[in-house]
C-alpha cells in the first residue's frame, strides 16, 4: 500500500477520507454502551444503577487498550513517513505482544477489584450483586478488547480506515441483534438478565477482532506482524509506553472523574447517579463523531510530522478544529432541543428525566469550546508528545472540574456539579492552547 497520498492530497479531502470512516466507526461503537443501556433500563432501575457504577472500572479497561493503541499508531506513522518498514514493523508486533498481557492483567484485577468497588458508592445489595454479575462477563473479554483495539490502531496507521469501519459495524450489530435475545430469552435463548447484555457486548467485540484477523490475512497492509519482528529495538518500547501511558490516563481521567461525581451527587440524591450515568452514555455518543476526527487527524500529523511536511501539520491541525466544532455545535443543539426525549431512552422515572433534562441543558453549555482541548490533545499524541497532552486532559478530568464541582454543589447542589462542566471546558480551552503552541515550538527546536 503507498503511503505518499498521506502528504500530497489536499488536506481537507484527505481528513475528510481518513476521518468520515472513522465518525461512521465511533458512531457504531458508542452504540455498544448505548444499546447494553436501553436494554438494561428494561430490566430495572436498579440494573441501570448498576451498570452505571460499573462504568468507571469497563471505561478504563477500554482506555486501557485504546491509549497504548494510540502509542502504536502514532509510533507506527512516524516511522512509515520516515520511511523505516522494519521499525514500523516491530513497533506493530510488539505493541500487539504487550496488549494481549494488558488484557491478562485486566481480567484478573477487574474481575477480583468489582465487589470491593461497587460497595465504595452502595451499601444495595441488589445493586452489587447485578454490578459483579455484568462485571464477570464483560471483563473475560478484556484480552479481546484489547487485541481488537490494537488492530484498529494499525489499520489506521496505514490509512485503512474503511476496515476499521466494516469491522466495528459488524460488531455492533451483532450485539444490537443479541442484546434483547440473551437480555430476555427470546427463542431457543434462555433469559440471562444482565449477564446477557455483557455477553452480547463480548461476542460482538469478538466478531470485530475475527475480521481484523480475516482482512489482515486476506489483504496485507504495509505493516506486518510476525516473529522476527518480536526483538526488541533500542528505545522503541519505550516510545511506545512514552505515547501510550499518557493516552492510556487521557482516556481514564473519565473514569476517576465520574467516580468522584458519583460520591458527590450520591450524597444528594441516586436520581442523580443515573443522571450521570446516562449523560455519560449519551456524551460518548455525541463526542465520538469529534474523536473520529481526531483519530483520522492523527496518523496524518505523525505520518508528516516524520516526512518533515511542518505547515501541512498545523494545516492538518487547524482543519480538524473546525471539523470538531462543527461537530460538537451539532451535538449541542440537538441536548437543547430534546433533552428529556434524550434521557427517556434510559429511564420511565419522571423525577430522573426531569433532573437529567436541566443537567443536560447545562452541561453542553460547553461542547462547542471544548473542540480546542480535544483536537489539541489528539495532535500532541501524533506528534508523540504525551506529556502535554496529559496536562490537558488533567485540567478537563480532574483539576478543575472535580474541586469546582465540590465547591459549586455546596451552593446550588447538584446543579453546582452541571455547572462545573462547562466552567472547565473553558479554562482548559486556553491551556490548551498555550500548551499546543509551547509543544510545537520545543518539537521544532528538537529537530
Amino acid at each position: 500500500m503507498q503511503q505518499t497520498f498521506m502528504k500530497e492530497k489536499p488536506v481537507l479531502p484527505l481528513l475528510m477520507s481518513m476521518s468520515l470512516p472513522m465518525v461512521v466507526s465511533m458512531l457504531v461503537n458508542s452504540l455498544y454502551n448505548i444499546v447494553d443501556s436501553f436494554f438494561v433500563a428494561q430490566i430495572s432501575e436498579d440494573a441501570m444503577t448498576a451498570l452505571s457504577l460499573v462504568y468507571p472500572v469497563q471505561n478504563f479497561i477500554n482506555a486501557a487498550a485504546i491509549g497504548f493503541g494510540v502509542g502504536i499508531n502514532a509510533v507506527i506513522a512516524y516511522y512509515l513517513g520516515a520511511g523505516n518498514a522494519r521499525l514500523a514493523n516491530t513497533a506493530a508486533t510488539r505493541g500487539m505482544l504487550f496488549s494481549a498481557l494488558h488484557g491478562v492483567a485486566a481480567t484478573v484485577l477487574g474481575i477480583a477489584a468489582m465487589p470491593s468497588f461497587l460497595r465504595l458508592f452502595t451499601a444495595d445489595e441488589t445493586v452489587i450483586d447485578l454490578g459483579v454479575r455484568y462485571a464477570r462477563i464483560a471483563f473475560a473479554f478484556s484480552v479481546i478488547i484489547m487485541l481488537g483495539l490494537a488492530f484498529e490502531k494499525i489499520f489506521q496507521a496505514v490509512g485503512s480506515m474503511k476496515t476499521t469501519m466494516v469491522s466495528l459495524l459488524c460488531g455492533c450489530i451483532a450485539n444490537i441483534v443479541l442484546d434483547p435475545v440473551l437480555i430476555f430469552g427470546l427463542g431457543p435463548f434462555p433469559s440471562m438478565g444482565i449477564e446477557g447484555a455483557a455477553l452480547a457486548t463480548g461476542i460482538g467485540q469478538t466478531i470485530t477482532l475475527a475480521i481484523y484477523l480475516a482482512v489482515y490475512r486476506l489483504r496485507p497492509i504495509r505493516v506486518r506482524i510476525g516473529r522476527q519482528y518480536l526483538a526488541a529495538a533500542r528505545g522503541l518500547d519505550g516510545r511506545l509506553y512514552a505515547i501510550g501511558v499518557p493516552a492510556v490516563l487521557n482516556l481514564a481521567l473519565p473514569s476517576l472523574l465520574i467516580s468522584a461525581l458519583n460520591a458527590i451527587l450520591a450524597a444528594y440524591s441516586q436520581i442523580y447517579v443515573v443522571v450521570l450515568g446516562v449523560y455519560y452514555k449519551l456524551q460518548t455518543f455525541l463526542y465520538l463523531p469529534a474523536s473520529g476526527v481526531v483519530q483520522g487527524m492523527r496518523p496524518l500529523i505523525g505520518y508528516n510530522f516524520g516526512a518533515g511536511e511542518r505547515k501541512r501539520v498545523s494545516r492538518i491541525y487547524l482543519t480538524a478544529l473546525a471539523m470538531c466544532g462543527i461537530v460538537m455545535a451539532v451535538g449541542t443543539g440537538i441536548c437543547l432541543a430534546v433533552p428529556g426525549p434524550l434521557i427517556a431512552l434510559f429511564t420511565e422515572n419522571p423525577e430522573t428525566v426531569a433532573a437529567g433534562t436541566a443537567a443536560l441543558r447545562i452541561i453542553s453549555a460547553g461542547f462547542v469550546v471544548s473542540a480546542v482541548s480535544v483536537v489539541s490533545s489528539g495532535a500532541l499524541e501524533g506528534l508523540g508528545k504525551g506529556v502535554p497532552s496529559l496536562v490537558i486532559s488533567l485540567c478537563r478530568y480532574t483539576v478543575i472540574i472535580i474541586p469546582a464541582a465540590w465547591l459549586l454543589s455546596r451552593f446550588w447542589g447538584a446543579d453546582g456539579v452541571w455547572h462545573a462542566f462547562w466552567i472547565t471546558e473553558a479554562v482548559t480551552a486556553v491551556i490548551a492552547c498555550l500548551v499546543y503552541r509551547r509543544s510545537i515550538a520545543e518539537k521544532r527546536t528538537e529537530t
